[in-house]
């Protein structure tokens, strides 16, 4: 059975990556920008597995379990490995687990 869910949130990445309590990670929108590196790095995780989906329509569908923690482990990667593009993080074998049978559109080879 799966379930739909929310996309993961600032302080899930936030534990995952370890940062602790600091302010210069948090989402909170006191930095004058509104957003902080973090919380552009989950909206671009997002972005990337919505796109990976293919077809994403932003008021009819939305995350499951594997979806968000695809979401939470490409912002990961991206945290981790910053000099690696996207491509190659999709690589990585735990989010193409996550990500198996989720494609709706296949690029071309």
């Amino acid at each position: 059975m799966t379930l739909l869910v929310d996309w993961p949130e600032l302080d899930e990445l936030k534990q995952m990556l370890d940062t602790g309590p600091t302010e210069d990670w948090d989402g909170a929108e006191t930095s004058g920008t509104g957003t902080t590196r973090l919380s552009r790095l989950l909206a671009a995780a997002i972005a990337i597995v919505k796109d990976d989906v293919g077809d994403w329509d932003e008021d009819a569908d939305w995350p499951d379990e594997n979806l968000a923690q695809a979401a939470l482990q490409m912002a990961v990667l991206m945290a981790q490995k910053p000099g690696l593009n996207a491509a190659q993080l999709r690589k990585d074998p735990t989010y193409a687990t996550l990500m198996v049978g989720k494609h709706r559109t296949f690029g071309l080879s």
